[in-house]
Order: structure tokens, then sequence, then C-alpha cells
């Protein structure tokens, strides 16, 4: 699968934005641009805008920090304002009294008052963890994620099961974890093994090419072929370590 195309997929409904800014000349959803009176949706230009903190999408949406943000880069959660469950997200936040306030019952009403409304559930977070925040959120069905560490993600128990985060051994380096496929069937799940060792497979193919052992080990002794190192790991340490030190 070529990257490009991978990636590309991912990012569809920005394709999709696209398609619509091009038709109509805004973005209703984008937070960046709220609703004015004198700019009725901000300035846009032929590009569909960087989602910086937003995600667009249809809904807006915001990285919210929540306790301990101070000093801690990773608490935040991802937070997106549905139309379909607005009342929850009202009540969810202690202001049930917006479910039905024609200043936020609506999706246009809510937009020129936006970031009052993310700066309003930032307040609610302040003495909840991200962990806390989306365990207390999902009792009200209001969508919401934590946003993850790469040490979090490396840890997490459920990717680990699953083969996203795989354990993968070494011969030289000894394990090592890395990001397993995305991709998963019902009768094939993808296997992940290292890259073989320079000049891992090299008396392989020679021998495929018809070479004999000895000729192989002539090789070896010229120098025209390459070892794989794996032999250093059978002798004493005190002899590895030495051969170690010389070639770096």
């Amino acid at each position: 699968m070529s990257m490009q195309e991978a990636v590309l997929n991912l990012t569809r409904v920005k394709l999709r934005d696209q398609e619509r800014l091009e038709r109509v000349g805004y973005l209703a959803e984008y937070p960046q641009y709220p609703i004015r009176e004198d700019v009725k949706y901000g300035t846009f230009t032929d590009a569909v805008p960087r989602g910086g903190n937003a995600g667009g999408g249809g809904q807006p949406g915001w990285v919210l920090k929540c306790k301990g943000w101070e000093t801690d880069p990773n608490s935040y959660i991802y937070f997106t304002v549905q139309g379909s469950n607005w009342a929850k997200t009202a009540e969810a936040i202690g202001r049930p009294e917006w479910a039905n306030d024609p200043n936020y019952a609506t999706a246009p009403a809510r937009q020129p008052h936006i970031f009052d409304i993310f700066a309003e559930i930032e307040k609610f977070l302040a003495d909840k963890t991200k962990y806390e925040a989306v365990e207390h959120f999902s009792k009200f069905d209001v969508p919401c994620s934590p946003v993850l560490s790469m040490k979090e993600l490396k840890h997490d128990k459920f990717l680990q099961s699953i083969g996203t985060i795989v354990s993968v051994p070494h011969k030289v380096r000894g394990s090592y974890w890395t990001v397993g496929c995305p991709m998963k069937f019902s009768e094939f799940t993808p296997e992940i093994t290292s890259a073989p060792l320079l000049g891992e497979h090299t008396d392989e193919v020679l021998r495929e090419l018809g070479y004999t052992d000895q000729q192989i080990a002539e090789l070896h002794k010229k120098g025209a072929v390459g070892s794989t190192g794996i032999e250093s790991l059978s002798k004493p340490k005190s002899e590895s370590k030495k051969e170690e030190v010389l070639q770096f």
C-alpha cells in the first residue's frame, strides 16, 4: 500500500470539507471561525484550515485541559460538542439550563459562544484527571477521549492484547516494542518480526547460487562478504566485549 494513499484515507473528512468549502465558502462548525455580527463566519481562504486543537468534521471539537495540565503536558482530553446529545452534554458539565437556552440550544446558536462553552467545560475539569473526565462523560454518552502520551500508548495493555503494540525479538539487541499492523482479519493476522541483520542471509543466498561451503568460507576469509555478528553471542563476554570496542 502507498503511504500517501493510506494517510489520505485517514484525512478523508478534510477532503470532504474542502469540497464543502469550495461550494459554500465557509465551514460553519470550525470553532476557529465563530459567527460574529460583523463577520458571519470569520475569514476563510480557499483551503480548509489546519485543525490545530479543533477536529472539524461537522461537530465542534477542542483539546481541553484537565487536572495537572500545568506540569503534565499530557493532561488533556479531546472533547466534541454534538448536537444530537447537547442536552446530556449540558447536564454532564453541570449546566442543565443550557439545554433549552435559546443562546445554546442549537448548533448555530452555540457557535458564537463555542469558546465560552469550552472554557466552562475546562472549569468543570479542573479537579479531574483525563481518565476521570472520560469516565464521567461516558456515563452521559458524551464523546471524548484522553490525549495519550507515547509512554501510555506503549504500556497500554489493551493495545498490546490486540497486537497494535507488539514486542519483537531481535537476535542481537534483545526484544523491543514497536507498532503492529492495523489490518487484522479473522483468518490472517500479520506477524511482526525484526528486520534481518546485515548479511544474515548471505550464506543462504550464496548456496542457492551454487557456492560450496568451502567457497563461502573463503569469501568470508577474504572479507568479500560480511558477518552478521550473531556468532559473537556465543563467545565469552570478555571476547565479545573486546570486539565491540574495536568495532566502535
